[in-house]
């Protein structure tokens, strides 16, 4: 008998806003240990928000039998991301990349990484970048893998932490090739 459920990749609707935000509070709550408690609740409190803002172009959701286990949210421009224009990123930008621990190891993070890269291209983009700090060591691999590589000139300091920028350059798309991992 096989036990492989089909991912369904998809535009999060309304009325999916709660399940997403369980979903990624499910995800990055590993981190809390790491984060001093007052960093922590603010970072907590600014997840729960981005799911419930107008902010991205696009939140994308992985789900396996009409249960959501991933999502990402895809903004348009650093302006739009982060309120940092100064960082001078016109292009794509994913944040919030998040799966269920109980669905890693799936590839939900590729197939949203993928989808938000074929939107990327639709709009006309060469490239889409992301942000992430040391402490996220497995997702960092992740995006070595799928081709990402450091844009250094979009690294930013939030608090006391080195937040690093990262550039897929979508016409060198790794991402397009069949396996998932």
């Amino acid at each position: 008998m096989n036990n492989i459920k089909e991912v369904t990749v998809r535009e999060a609707t309304v009325r999916d806003r709660e399940a997403i935000a369980e979903v990624m509070l499910e995800a990055y709550s590993e981190y809390a240990a790491l984060l001093p408690g007052e960093f922590w609740t603010s970072y907590r409190d600014s997840i729960r928000s981005s799911v419930y803002s107008a902010g991205p172009a696009a939140c994308i959701i992985a789900a396996i039998d009409q249960d959501i286990v991933g999502s990402v949210q895809l903004y348009l421009s650093s302006a739009a991301a982060y309120g940092k224009p100064e960082l001078g990123i016109e292009s794509p930008i994913i944040r919030l990349l998040a799966v269920s621990p109980r669905a890693r190891g799936q590839g939900i993070a590729t197939l949203l990484i993928r989808e938000a890269a074929r939107r990327s291209l639709a709009l006309g983009a060469h490239t889409l970048n992301l942000h992430t700090s040391d402490m996220m060591a497995s997702a960092i691999r992740l995006y070595d893998k799928l081709g990402f590589r450091r844009a250094y000139e979009t690294d930013m300091v939030n608090g006391d932490r080195l937040v690093k920028g990262y550039r897929l350059d979508l016409f060198r798309l790794p991402l397009a090739q069949d396996t998932v991992s």
